[in-house]
């Protein structure tokens, strides 16, 4: 297996095989079965409560006739009032250990060490949280230090029709940008080391909650699409120092062709054949940040967002993108897409925002119905397990499916040097963007950070407010301020905020308890998986790294 170092002790017995008699398939309308998903973890936290399968994705309408159930999230406020209704008046709400208890379920922390053996690090630390919507949930999230190069890694993955794409991609990419980074006698090292079975260096040092597990029973077969990999890098041997941009690009379309490549091959073993069928069928976006002293790089492929939090010269924080979401709102992305296929399909490549008519995202790993030939796709369903033949999802074509493939994992890189006001990063799945903007999720992160809370005048939003109210809600916020900052995870704050924020910008506990207690089959309806990383960057180091190119 690839060698790791990890901040925790290894789980990989956590990782099992999940039978696919044990799970119902789950259905979709007129759609029998649509692909499973590839991971079942023994470990009974939020993301495995149930034994079924998640409902099928937003981001993936297979069908016109469909389209009811792909529609936006309602207002959750209808679902408030439509308890009113209900014979019985009777409530039960969480009580607030109860919500911290859920909140807190998935969150981590690392603080890195002020001097890792070869430079003193641009970062403080991170800390990450996921709080699940699917069941189990889709997103994914990593964290490492490069051991053989400088730099550390972290990135979310969003994954849609299952988790086995977004699984394999959070296992395995930061190990294909590792090894794209290394120079070209540590990649011989490497490779030798393997030949005479030797020890082999370790590349990465995982940060991992006890849930972030990896899939045991693949380790070899990915072992060894990453071993071809480094050995066609040494056989194309420049001897030129590797460019980060160029490393993030060749590693994301490396790892998506692998994806392909493995589904095509298949596999003797019945398990990992049926595995590697899931993970290409299934699709994932991906955000990647790479930092290496006041060189940050952003690689994104898809709409999860990277936001950098600045602190203003008076205190105040602002929000400064460094990613582009990959969907039908970004005009130019459009615009690639088209200039990819013949002007006869300009019509029927983007409808109703979506790639074909089904997909959200323009950009992901895996879904190669998207991507493979019409012969492609029925010579690998007619020939894999009875499990993939008989699955209706991935026996659907698209339609006006012509000139193949609409989608690529190539990622868009935005390079920034970092200052010394720039105080955080946040990598966070769609589901935190679709109900924060990133201004708010600037201050929240910065006020948490700093301790330092700049309060805001109450905005009613053309409420109807008597002065008693207006009283209730200034004497609410005033005891509010000396328990704001209970969380010691940033990104457990900022989901706090995002599930429970009311419509005067405020935390309302009611609002968050009943968004937590909401049943797995009507909690999609109102939100997504939200996954967050927020990274603290080390002023003075940057200060002093500025200060020495001066």
């Amino acid at each position: 297996a690839i060698p790791v170092r990890s901040s925790r002790l290894p789980l990989l017995s956590d990782a099992m095989p999940a039978p696919a008699h044990l799970f119902p398939l789950i259905r979709n309308c007129d759609i029998s079965r649509i692909c499973s998903t590839v991971c079942y973890c023994h470990h009974q936290h939020l993301c495995c409560l149930s034994s079924h399968f998640a409902h099928n994705h937003f981001r993936c309408a297979p069908q016109r006739k469909f389209a009811a159930l792909y529609r936006p999230k309602e207002n959750f406020n209808h679902f408030i009032h439509a308890r009113d209704y209900a014979s019985t008046p009777q409530r039960f709400y969480l009580t607030p250990p109860q919500v911290n208890s859920i909140l807190k379920a998935n969150e981590y922390s690392f603080k890195v060490p002020e001097f890792d053996g070869k430079n003193v690090s641009s970062v403080l630390g991170f800390d990450s949280n996921q709080l699940p919507a699917n069941a189990p949930i889709e997103d994914r999230r990593s964290a490492a230090t490069c051991l053989q190069t400088r730099g550390m890694l972290l990135g979310v993955f969003d994954g849609h029709a299952g988790c086995a794409c977004a699984q394999a991609v959070s296992e395995r990419l930061f190990y294909y940008i590792a090894v794209s980074l290394l120079p070209h006698e540590t990649l011989l090292e490497i490779e030798n080391a393997v030949e005479s079975g030797r020890a082999l260096l370790p590349i990465l040092q995982w940060h991992k909650h006890p849930n972030d597990y990896f899939s045991k029973e693949a380790s070899k077969l990915y072992f060894n699409s990453l071993r071809t990999y480094w050995q066609e890098l040494i056989d194309l041997n420049s001897g030129e120092t590797t460019d980060v941009k160029e490393a993030l690009i060749n590693a994301f379309k490396r790892l998506d062709n692998d994806i392909s490549l493995e589904a095509q091959v298949g596999d003797p073993n019945s398990f990992l054949n049926y595995l590697v069928l899931r993970v290409a069928f299934s699709g994932a976006t991906a955000c990647v940040a790479h930092v290496d002293g006041v060189d940050l790089h952003i690689a994104n492929t898809g709409d999860s967002r990277a936001m950098l939090g600045v602190q203003e010269e008076d205190g105040s924080w602002s929000a400064v993108n460094l990613s582009y979401d990959h969907n039908a709102q970004n005009e130019c992305e459009v615009k690639r897409v088209k200039m990819e296929h013949p002007k006869s399909e300009e019509k029927s490549l983007v409808k109703q925002d979506r790639l074909l008519g089904l997909l959200m995202p323009f950009r992901a790993f895996g879904d190669v119905k998207f991507k493979w030939s019409i012969e492609l796709q029925k010579r690998v369903v007619e020939s894999g397990p009875d499990q993939l033949n008989d699955n209706e999802y991935t026996k659907f074509i698209p339609p006006n499916y012509h000139t193949p493939p609409y989608l690529t994992a190539e990622p868009e890189v935005i390079y920034h040097k970092l200052r010394p006001q720039d105080k955080f990063l946040v990598l966070a799945t769609d589901g935190l963007w679709e109900t924060m903007h990133r201004q708010d999720v600037a201050r929240i992160v910065g006020e948490y950070l700093t301790g330092v809370h700049h309060q805001q005048p109450i905005a009613v939003g053309g409420y109807k407010v008597t002065l008693g109210q207006m009283h209730g809600l200034l004497t609410e916020r005033r005891a509010r301020i000396s328990s704001v900052f209970e969380d010691q995870n940033a990104a457990t704050h900022l989901i706090r905020h995002a599930v429970g924020n009311n419509e005067f910008g405020t935390v309302d506990h009611e609002r968050l308890s009943k968004m937590l207690s909401l049943p797995e089959e009507l909690a999609r309806m109102y939100r997504d998986d939200i996954t967050i990383i927020v990274v603290q960057f080390n002023s003075h180091v940057i200060g002093a790294c500025q200060n020495e190119e001066l």
